[in-house]
């Protein structure tokens, strides 16, 4: 039975009680079960920003979720009232040449989740474009089906890099984005990964989802650098820095081989130094940017179903939505060695 209010949690740590949306053509109204938390949406709840994303009015936070379909909009014909699905946040305008070249992460009028000023779906209720809900099958958990939002990163990094059967890979960071990474990169055939870290309990966490080797990060990211290729026997072709930090990002130059390419996946300062005559110029090293994914989720839905990537062990707190600040705290501090919080918006 379908509740007689929408209850949203917003940055302003308030419960409130809205309207239910109803979907309009092409939507529907999706029944909101499992919401993860992301370090955005923490870095909003903490500071109101992200580089040029400023909130300037409260928002509703939430963009990692899976839920229930509950209403069609006209011309809904993939979907059908009682299916699961998993929620894609970045809607685009399907128009412009980004778009229509399948490049849709950068399109210009893009409507993503708790982006401002766009609001997210941690409430009861959300409509969502229909296409950008994808159905899952009867063995995935709905709480998999919110991991398809990170684990769609690790997917268009790795794709981005062009990571292939044999290659060494380093992934610079052990937290969410790091492990999903690195568990995309093995997904797709990386021989060995090596990843680093500066906490020796999220690096034994890495280990435990299949990292072939870890390193705790330790001086200066030269000798880091140089301890990465002695791991691994060689250079990593490929190397994903999902910190954001400077240090990270010099060290993933210093070790990545010559002809390589770097991958820059975490948000840190809006501006960093980078060695660039030496270490990109004259070994004609590669850097990429990642932001977000395309055509991305289809390929994480199929990685999940088929068991070559296992989310769950990324999951370490369960909250119900009354209990959504003591889960943005848990998940700001890291409290009990958390990993991923899930917030569970129908349970009371």
């Amino acid at each position: 039975m379908q509740h007689s209010a929408n209850f949203t949690v917003e940055m302003t740590s308030s419960l409130e009680e809205r309207p239910i949306p109803e979907p309009g053509p092409g939507e529907v109204q999706v029944a909101i079960q499992s919401v993860g938390i992301c370090g955005s949406d923490v870095h909003y709840w903490t500071n109101g920003s992200i580089g040029d994303f400023i909130l300037r009015s409260p928002m509703v936070l939430g963009h990692e979720s899976s839920g229930i379909i509950s209403k069609l909009g006209p011309g809904v014909k993939h979907l059908a009232i009682g299916d699961r699905v998993a929620l894609e946040p970045g809607v685009p305008c399907r128009m412009c040449e980004f778009c229509k070249k399948g490049r849709y992460n950068l399109c210009p009028e893009i409507q993503f989740l708790a982006t401002p000023p766009v609001h997210g779906d941690l409430s009861r209720y959300h409509v969502h474009a229909a296409d950008f809900c994808y159905k899952l099958p009867d063995h995935m958990s709905l709480d998999e089906g919110a991991l398809l939002e990170p684990l769609a990163v690790g997917v268009h990094a790795c794709t981005r890099g062009g990571i292939t059967i044999g290659d060494k890979v380093l992934v610079c960071g052990a937290g969410p984005i790091g492990l999903v990474c690195m568990m995309t990169a093995k997904a797709m055939g990386a021989d060995e990964v090596i990843v680093t870290d500066i906490s020796d309990t999220r690096l034994a966490v890495a280990k435990s989802m299949g990292a072939t080797h870890t390193l705790k990060v330790s001086g200066e990211p030269n000798d880091v650098a140089r301890v990465v290729r002695s791991v691994l026997g060689s250079p990593p072709r490929v190397s994903v820095e999902c910190s954001g930090a400077e240090s990270s990002v010099k060290t993933a130059i210093y070790a990545t081989k010559s002809g390589g390419m770097v991958l820059l996946v975490g948000m840190g300062a809006p501006e960093v130094q980078i060695p660039l005559p030496a270490h990109i110029l004259a070994r004609e090293v590669d850097i990429r940017g990642i932001f977000r994914y395309a055509n991305s989720y289809p390929i994480a839905l199929d990685m999940v179903a088929s068991g070559r990537v296992d989310v769950k062990p990324l999951i370490t707190h369960h909250f119900t939505l009354e209990e959504t600040l003591q889960a943005f705290k848990t998940s700001k501090t890291g409290e009990g060695g958390a990993i991923k919080v899930m917030i569970h918006c129908l349970k009371k």
